[in-house]
């Protein structure tokens, strides 16, 4: 029927045009209430994951590598070790035995690619799904996963798991993954974990780190307690042999149910994994000089210099060999505890920062072969630099009136020298701070308006660090400062650490490409009074809880540097700690019987990726 009444037609349009905005909007609604949501083998943090749905292995592996062949490393250590369980405060948890990621005898959900930024590949979980806002997550198991008892791996012990580390397990654990609401199984081979937040991006990939405990056997066994006995797990290996304190093999499980899932493909190629112990470094080092052991990490710069001048390498049969390191390097520090009086004051923690002479310290003792370090997130594009940004100025800004005034206006440096030993210049400056503070000399002793003297102990594990430490301790001598070196053994100053019973330690704080839920455990003020946490300094900063929102709820890579960069900027500008230096390489020396890929990984050495070659270790046998 064809209308003649314009008023009649109109009509007809108005009606019509609101019955498509209806339905527009009930579309909407539906949408919002039901997002999309994405099924798939990978999940990136930003961008898209770089290996496709049917990929076959990782580019740094070899999926060809033969297995069989021994593999064994040194640890150093005063104390060794005295627990398999390594998901508790308490005890020192034997080489290998890891918290998260699963170590060599546990499967986790997910497993990272280490040649992107921030990937995660189905392990245990054939699959995932999540909506656009990533508000939860669905793994999917593999039907074939088991335990090496032989129980398949369902559901339930993914549940049983999460509430058990959750409930009983180290604190990080419950810091780690705050944001999780919910755990449930679905059926048999499907959970679903919902989160009370809609920015937390990376909660999706985290939630697949946590090693997977069988719950048959957990449900009798203590779990708070410190164990040597074998656990039972699903990993590559089991644990064969323990000597407490001394030694912990591993063999590798010849039916292990994953050997041929992609992410594994030219890993775990060794039949027998062995860690030795060894109390002091110099000890170490002369064992795997006689052959006692295979490959070392060398962290000692005069020993890489000094110790290994021998024919072994000179003849290629002792390989030493430096690797470069992409991720960002942990800051190695004197870190202060700020719970005690005494370094509550900025300036006093600065003041005392000038009476470490770095370049001293690197011209006479490391052959100039460290850089000082000078962000929380050194060698990386997270690292704060220069004056801030426009993005960090907007992130800042707010907070302008809670932070120094020098943060806006001066690139942060550290106090420098010419390498001579004299630091008369820094000791000057230093005892500036200090007097601004309310601290000065009397009878050659730095005292507070109370008459109090400002004394201090750093704590050790390891003797051959004392040569670090004697030079700032006399710098700090010279300005007033009595400091007491002490030096226990790895169980007690675990302990000590773990109850933060100390005034100064040395430690480093490792960083990732992309930094996330880790920062709470290391500075938010929720943290610095629970024990076990990594906040060791005893950080409550609402600027700097604030900034670790913000990196957490980062929307992109973009944003996510920028918060970086700027939680970076107020912790150095706090001076908590006191920046030692870095390297971006690992040294390794290892005997010359092991092949290797073609391609290393970029983010890690890789060496679960090596494998025993027959025909170089007959040769080396000559």
């Amino acid at each position: 029927m064809r209308f003649k009444n314009k008023n009649i037609r109109a009509f007809i349009l108005i009606i019509k045009f609101i019955w498509l905005l209806c339905i527009q909007q009930a579309t909407l609604a539906a949408e919002a209430k039901n997002p999309a949501v994405h099924k798939a083998h990978a999940i990136a943090m930003h961008g898209q994951p770089k290996y496709p749905t049917n990929f076959t292995h990782l580019d740094y592996a070899n999926p060809n590598a033969s297995k069989g062949g021994a593999f064994k490393q040194a640890v150093v250590s005063s104390s060794g070790f005295d627990s398999l369980n390594p998901f508790i405060v308490k005890g020192v948890a034997a080489a290998g035995m890891a918290y998260l990621g699963g170590g060599y005898i546990y499967d986790t959900l997910l497993a990272q690619s280490y040649d992107e930024a921030f990937t995660m590949y189905g392990l245990l979980a054939e699959s995932m799904e999540w909506p656009e806002d990533r508000s939860w997550i669905t793994f999917n198991l593999r039907k074939n996963a088991k335990f090496h008892d032989g129980h398949p791996i369902t559901a339930e012990d993914v549940v049983f798991t999460f509430n058990l580390l959750i409930e009983k397990g180290h604190p990080l654990y419950k810091t780690y993954y705050h944001n999780v609401k919910t755990v449930t199984a679905l059926n048999n081979y499907s959970i679903k974990f919902e989160f009370d937040t809609k920015t937390n991006r990376e909660l999706i990939l985290i939630v697949g780190q946590f090693p997977i405990l069988p719950k048959h056997y957990w449900e009798t066994h203590d779990f708070t307690k410190t164990t040597l006995e074998f656990p039972l797990g699903s990993g590559p290996y089991k644990v064969s042999k323990v000597d407490p304190g001394r030694s912990i093999h591993y063999e590798r499980a010849k039916d292990y149910w994953g050997q041929n899932v992609a992410v594994n493909k030219g890993h775990n190629n060794f039949d027998t994994l062995m860690f030795d112990y060894y109390r002091e470094p110099s000890v170490a080092i002369e064992a795997i000089k006689a052959g006692k052991y295979d490959l070392r990490i060398e962290n000692s710069a005069k020993s890489w210099a000094t110790e290994y001048n021998i024919s072994a390498v000179k003849e290629g049969r002792l390989i030493k060999a430096s690797i470069t390191d992409y991720s960002p390097a942990a800051m190695q520090s004197f870190i202060f505890n700020i719970r005690h009086g005494k370094f509550k004051d900025p300036k006093v923690r600065e003041a005392i920062g000038y009476a470490y002479d770095f370049e001293w310290q690197n011209k006479t003792i490391f052959y100039d072969s460290y850089t000082r370090i000078d962000s929380y997130f050194a060698g990386s594009e997270l690292a704060a630099t220069g004056l801030p940004s426009k993005a960090e100025l907007a992130l800042l800004e707010p907070f302008k009136n809670q932070l120094p005034n020098e943060l806006f206006t001066k690139p942060f440096t550290l106090p420098k020298t010419d390498g001579s030993g004299n630091v008369r210049n820094n000791l000057r400056q230093a005892l500036r701070l200090l007097k601004q503070a309310g601290w000065q000399i009397r009878n050659k002793q730095l005292i507070n308006a109370k008459g109090e003297p400002l004394t201090f102990e750093i704590l050790l594990t390891q003797a051959n660090i004392e040569r670090i430490v004697l030079p700032f301790q006399k710098n700090l001598k010279r300005m007033g400062i009595e400091t007491t070196i002490r030096k226990i053994d790895t169980q007690q100053y675990i302990e000590r650490r773990n109850n933060f019973d100390f005034d100064m330690i040395i430690g480093g704080f490792p960083q990732s490409n992309s930094p996330g839920n880790e920062q709470r455990d290391y500075w938010h003020s929720s943290q610095a009074n629970i024990k076990g946490s990594r906040n060791y300094i005893g950080i409550e900063n609402p600027v700097v809880d604030q900034l670790i929102s913000k990196i957490i709820q980062a929307p992109d890579r973009k944003t996510l540097i920028a918060s970086t960069q700027a939680l970076d900027r107020v912790l150095l500008w706090n001076h908590y700690v006191i920046p030692q230096y870095y390297l971006n390489q690992s040294r390794l020396v290892y005997w010359n019987k092991f092949g290797m890929p073609k391609q290393p990984p970029k983010y890690t050495v890789g060496l679960n990726t090596w494998w025993y070659d027959p025909t170089k270790a007959k040769k080396l046998s000559k």
